[in-house]
């Protein structure tokens, strides 16, 4: 194998269990960019990200840039010498000048099967559209968003019943894998790159605050795929006689009804069953706002202001509130 040195560019825990696998395989990591430290919690408190915590810990060169656009920031991460660049949920677009310095160049672990789901939250958006496979892609980078030619492809099956958080730990774990199966080929330039059929692409953009809301008027079939999607991050959310709840799981319910989207149609230990836009929803463990997460039962049990006709706010109202 041709000698390398790695740079390595990553920012959660998606991306440590790839740089864990390059550093207990032996592989010279000669740097670590990550994300500067976030504020979190009600004290915003800046935080580590897991990769630096991680890179601290095996005392591995780091770096934290606020923008990589600034040509002394691309210097001083140059100046460990690379010969190969490794991203995996990085967080930042990496300038041309940085994609063409290593000799071996760049690639990056993208958690979705390119030209599917291009962008920042490739996961939620496998859930959100009912997807039933996901996987790894190893992708040579360029420029342009997860664009680049394809090294590699692991796929796996989704679970009917498959959170965000499910999603991203198996996917975590398959890009170390694919990695490490597929860089000694790579290194040694086995591997003939496969273009992406741009007319393919879909993209998968982060996922804004208005998406979080829970829309009644829409099939319950996609408002279950959306609260699986959003949970155990960011969390979908409704709104009743003013009070803001997350709702954590749901499941499909059956039976007719002729009441407005968002009605709840009954109230019991099996959960709250609500009409939506096609079919019937129960909403099985919720979180009320500065409350702790709970199953519906015990939520209804401390509960006596809910009845059955009552109706969830619509987009409309919230918009306003």
């Amino acid at each position: 194998m041709k000698e390398v040195r790695i740079l390595f560019m990553g920012t959660p825990d998606y991306a440590v269990a790839s740089l864990k696998s390059l550093v207990e395989e032996g592989y010279p990591v000669v740097g670590v960019v990550t994300q500067p430290d976030k504020p979190k919690g009600r004290k915003r408190i800046p935080t580590p990200s897991p990769v630096k915590v991680y890179a601290q810990s095996m005392n591995l060169p780091l770096f934290q840039p606020e923008k990589l656009r600034r040509a002394e920031e691309v210097e001083r991460i140059l100046s460990v010498k690379p010969t190969l660049i490794i991203t995996a949920a990085y967080g930042q677009i990496l300038p041309k000048t940085l994609l063409d310095a290593p000799p071996f160049g760049a690639i990056n672990l993208h958690a979705s099967l390119l030209p599917k789901y291009r962008g920042g939250a490739p996961i939620h958006y496998a859930l959100l559209n009912g997807e039933k496979e996901t996987g790894v892609t190893l992708m040579r980078m360029t420029p342009e968003l997860d664009a680049g030619d394809i090294l590699a492809q692991e796929r796996i099956p989704i679970g009917e019943r498959d959170t965000v958080g499910d999603l991203f730990g198996k996917l975590t774990e398959l890009a170390a894998r694919l990695l490490l199966k597929t860089l000694p080929d790579y290194l040694e330039g086995k591997i003939t790159p496969i273009p992406q059929d741009h007319s393919q692409a879909t993209y998968a953009p982060n996922i804004k605050k208005e998406e979080e809301w829970l829309d009644f008027s829409k099939p319950a079939k996609d408002l279950y795929n959306q609260i699986r999607a959003f949970n155990p991050w960011p969390g979908a959310y409704t709104k009743i006689l003013g009070e803001r709840i997350k709702v954590w799981w749901s499941e499909i319910g059956e039976g007719s009804f002729r009441e407005e989207p968002g009605t709840i149609l009954h109230l019991g230990d099996e959960g709250i069953q609500v009409a939506t836009g096609e079919g019937i929803l129960v909403l099985k463990e919720i979180q009320p706002a500065g409350k702790r997460k709970m199953d519906a039962a015990s939520f209804l049990r401390g509960n006596t202001v809910l009845a059955k006709g009552m109706k969830f706010a619509d987009k409309d109202e919230e918009r306003s509130a």
